[in-house]
């Protein structure tokens, strides 16, 4: 038996020398220039820490968090190499006879050679980065594989010691990926929202028809996997951009329950379409922002499989914006509404983020905001107000600052109103309102929760949000919350 493994061992060695002098004897045009400049760029993650910063800059939200799982599973696959492979396997570099000089690195690494440490971290950014966007994935693939290839090339690794390191860089993105999922589902936990009785089963889905927002990318096509395999005979409509609100009423007119895959405009739209036709809704987490869906305690599309199966549901609160008479539709809002600094902020952005990426955009929109903003005078139930931003939140936000992120509860029925005054630049009030303690008062800010609160005065033009969605607010409106106005199916564990 030992025998054997020695001879395998010689074996796998002298293949890999092998390769080695063959990759050392041939020539490829240019190469010699690229390469060996291409492995010391990626020295010390510096090429996938750039690569993931331009991303963050020029991509959309998608792939900023693309970029983020790059560098994660490259922090991860990076800290495994050093910890444990580098000093479990102590095999000395290759020599370097045949090896040209020009393609050898001005300093030799000193580390021992198993597994590539370069290759790793190459294979690990460009997982993480494609399993959360093959786009991008795709894009940056090419250039983690002729990173590993320079190892071999300028001398420093061994063939094998590239597969491997390439091997643990692709692991660590799917462990990256796993820790990711397994956090958002320890981050979606049920509250206590009050039963609803009466929800129908769809054990098989029929009955249920599904609207599945295409722009949503990866996640709502893993989340339409799901869902057809756990519920077969539900109806499943495809659409995306103008065409979406109009097949949201459409099924909700035709469905015992409307089903939703998106992210929170998406999910906003189809509560709307809901309310209006009144069924019951089935979200299925599938966008960009999942906001909605983790604060009612959905971790994904399994979960909502499950209650509809089960015919587990629980009433939610809704906001409801009207504007005053003449003033159009009324408007509804599962997150947040607001008026102010955020609004002119998210218009810019979605103005000039086709034009220049969204990251710019959002550099840009920030800075036009915080630079040339003026406060917004208006009356609040009665009273002139000057307000940088006012926030109203469905249902009470945790946090400091007037736009907290977390809710425990979507069901008891009351508007979490946050205002900072007007008064001095936007940058310093806000940043002093983000430091006020919740419910609390200060000169720039006050905290409270209501039921209903009237808007008047509000100059023409001025614009308003609400669950991330742009639009020009009327001279007069009211802010309210309906209690249990919604049905949404959830597991009771």
């Amino acid at each position: 038996m030992v025998d054997q493994e020695l001879t395998w061992q010689g074996a796998v060695a002298r293949w890999d020398r092998g390769l080695f002098d063959m990759v050392a004897r041939r020539h490829w045009p240019g190469a010699d220039r690229v390469l060996p400049r291409l492995g010391r760029a990626a020295n010390h993650g510096v090429l996938w820490g750039g690569t993931a910063a331009a991303i963050a800059v020029f991509g959309s939200a998608g792939a900023r968090k693309a970029a983020v799982r790059g560098m994660a599973s490259l922090a991860l696959a990076s800290a495994t190499i050093n910890t444990v492979g580098k000093w479990s396997v102590r095999r000395a570099r290759p020599r370097l006879d045949g090896v040209p000089a020009v393609r050898q690195l001005s300093t030799q690494p000193r580390t021992t050679s198993f597994p590539s440490g370069h290759s790793a971290s190459a294979f690990a950014f460009a997982a993480g980065l494609a399993l959360e966007s093959p786009g991008w994935g795709a894009v940056v693939a090419p250039v983690a594989a002729s990173v590993a290839f320079s190892r071999v090339y300028t001398g420093v690794h061994y063939p094998s010691d590239v597969v491997a390191g390439a091997a643990l860089g692709v692991a660590a993105g799917f462990v990256v990926r796993r820790l990711a999922r397994d956090a958002q589902e320890a981050r979606a936990v049920p509250g206590d929202e009050r039963t609803a009785v009466g929800a129908p089963a769809l054990p098989d889905g029929e009955g249920l028809t599904v609207v599945v927002n295409t722009g949503s990318g990866t996640a709502a096509r893993a989340g339409l996997d799901v869902l057809r395999s756990r519920l077969p005979k539900a109806e499943v409509v495809e659409c995306g951009g103008a065409e979406l609100a109009a097949e949201l009423a459409a099924a909700a007119s035709r469905a015992t329950v409307l089903g939703v895959c998106g992210g929170d405009g998406t999910i906003n739209a189809a509560a709307s379409a809901a309310l209006r036709a009144g069924v019951p809704l089935a979200v299925f987490p599938g966008g960009t922002l999942n906001h909605f869906a983790l604060d009612l305690g959905l971790a994904g599309a399994a979960d909502t499989c499950h209650a509809v199966a089960a015919g587990e549901a629980v009433h939610i609160g809704v906001g409801r914006f009207t504007p005053g008479p003449g003033g159009g539709e009324s408007g509804y809002f599962l997150n947040n509404f607001s008026i102010g600094a955020y609004p002119e902020l998210l218009g810019h952005r979605l103005r000039w983020g086709p034009r220049i990426g969204g990251g710019p955009a959002a550099l840009l929109a920030a800075w036009k905001v915080l630079r040339a903003q003026r406060p917004v005078r208006l009356r609040l139930a009665g009273r002139p107000r000057s307000v940088w931003l006012l926030f109203a939140g469905n249902g009470t936000y945790h946090g400091t600052g007037p736009t907290p992120r977390r809710r425990d509860n979507l069901g008891e029925g009351l508007l979490d109103l946050r205002l900072v005054y007007g008064g001095g630049r936007p940058g310093p009030r806000l940043l002093a309102a983000a430091f006020a303690g919740p419910l609390s008062r200060s000169p720039v800010h006050t905290a409270t929760r209501l039921r209903s609160l009237r808007i008047g005065d509000i100059p023409s033009g001025t614009p308003l949000a609400y669950d991330g969605e742009y639009a020009e607010a009327p001279a007069a409106l009211v802010l309210e919350e309906l209690p249990d106005a919604l049905t949404v199916y959830r597991s009771r564990t």
